[in-house]
């Protein structure tokens, strides 16, 4: 049933995306680039990377408005076993990942919440994240909608603050000129990838796909409408932060939105801002989990899914042996690995296959040229051909910058090569 309309669609690409990233990877991007004016150029470098993912993936979620996103245009364009490889990641790594990383920025906000320095309780921080998979087991749009409005409001009201009253607490325009630090290509690369992790989420809404109405029309103008809101939005929460704090001090910040609210409106503000991260934190946790499964029950529909993690809830009609799968996965990786290590493990386990559903437009032009475009990418080939080489160059970057963390990625998803020819390449 199509009952997704335009908002609706943009408030899951708002959701989805604005996470965690915006709220915690600032400390360690100014660690990496310890330059205000280079700080902000990987920030908008970053948003002009997924704009021109958006602009590009419009084209092919126009064209094939299947439930199943990235995994329907990696099957078209490269063939089942591209897209098995996705829906393997997607299953073992990729969400476990990126869900690890979402709560453990909801357990450091929620001990801030309360007084607590996370940094002081990393133990604590740890099985908070834990048991906050649990909600992963039961979607709410509620929810998810509320944390929509909640997180881009409270977003825009820190803008707002940090300008109009920051003054009074230190802040100055001085803090966008002060020399910094000298800049690492090798180290630019990595701050990079973390942007990513906070801009990921610009094509999400492509999963239900097939419960959106008008999807020719509808998906391109969410998907490009709501990255380009995130982009703006991102750039200036950054402006806000370094208006208030000397770029220093948010490299030595976890919890940056916190520091900053505390900063202007003392304890009150920084307890208000954590709620609504915490609030944000969830929504995302249950956004993924409402997309993410459309990718099981498309592999499934290719007979390109294990029978005993295909199972559907008798009530809620969802993949929940799967969840679960994934769900554990998660508690597992948040008890073993850094904020910092799960975010750069979502990024370079999926942005290739982003790179690589791209690439397809080019084969799908050539050798399908009667598919229906009712959009088509602006700018093109060029457009693609930007977000493609961004790609290329991150991947390569992190298998120079740390070839021993990348390596172990990529050697999980290509362990997905084996099982596919174990047990599906036949069918």
């Amino acid at each position: 049933m199509r009952r997704l309309g335009l908002w609706s669609s943009v408030g899951i690409v708002i959701g989805v995306t604005i996470g965690s990233g915006i709220f915690r990877t600032p400390a360690g991007i100014a660690a990496r680039v310890p330059d205000p004016g280079w700080m902000l150029a990987v920030w908008l470098i970053g948003g002009l990377i997924s704009l021109c993912g958006a602009l590009s993936v419009a084209e092919l979620a126009a064209s094939l408005p299947q439930t199943g996103g990235w995994y329907v245009y990696l099957r078209e364009s490269w063939g089942r076993l591209a897209a098995f490889l996705f829906g393997w990641s997607e299953l073992v790594l990729i969400r476990a990942s990126s869900a690890g990383a979402i709560a453990t920025v909801f357990s450091e906000y929620f001990l801030r919440s309360l007084g607590y320095d996370p940094a002081l309780h990393d133990a604590a921080t740890d099985y908070i994240a834990a048991a906050n998979m649990a909600p992963t087991w039961t979607p709410l749009t509620l929810i998810t909608a509320a944390s929509t409005a909640a997180k881009f409001g409270a977003l825009a009201l820190l803008v707002v603050a940090s300008f109009l009253l920051g003054g009074g607490s230190g802040g100055t325009a001085a803090n966008f000129t002060d020399a910094g630090g000298p800049v690492s290509p090798g180290l630019f690369g990595l701050a990079l990838i973390s942007v990513l992790w906070a801009y990921d989420g610009f094509a999400d809404v492509s999963f239900v796909a097939g419960e959106v109405r008008d999807p020719q029309r509808t998906l391109p103008r969410a998907v490009i409408g709501g990255t380009i809101a995130i982009v703006a939005i991102y750039l200036a929460a950054n402006c806000a932060y370094l208006f208030v704090a000397p770029i220093e001090q948010i490299a030595q910040s976890r919890l940056i939105a916190a520091d900053t609210m505390q900063a202007i409106f003392g304890g009150i503000g920084a307890a208000a801002v954590s709620v609504v991260v915490m609030i944000s934190t969830l929504g995302s946790l249950i956004a993924i989990i409402l997309t993410s499964p459309r990718v099981f029950f498309a592999m499934a529909e290719d007979r390109l899914f294990f029978k005993s993690l295909a199972r559907v809830h008798p009530r809620y009609h969802t993949p929940h042996v799967a969840i679960g799968l994934a769900a554990a996965l998660g508690v597992a990786f948040v008890l073993t690995r850094t904020f910092e290590q799960l975010a750069d493990t979502f990024v370079l386990s999926i942005w290739p296959f982003y790179g690589l559903a791209i690439a397809g437009l080019y084969r799908l032009r050539r050798l399908r040229p009667d598919l229906p475009r009712p959009y088509r990418v602006p700018g093109y080939p060029v457009v693609p051909a930007i977000f493609v080489a961004a790609v290329i160059y991150l991947v390569t970057n992190a298998l120079v910058s740390d070839p021993v963390w990348t390596g172990a990625t990529f050697s999980i998803v290509l362990a997905g090569i084996p099982v596919y020819y174990v047990a599906f390449a036949r069918k």
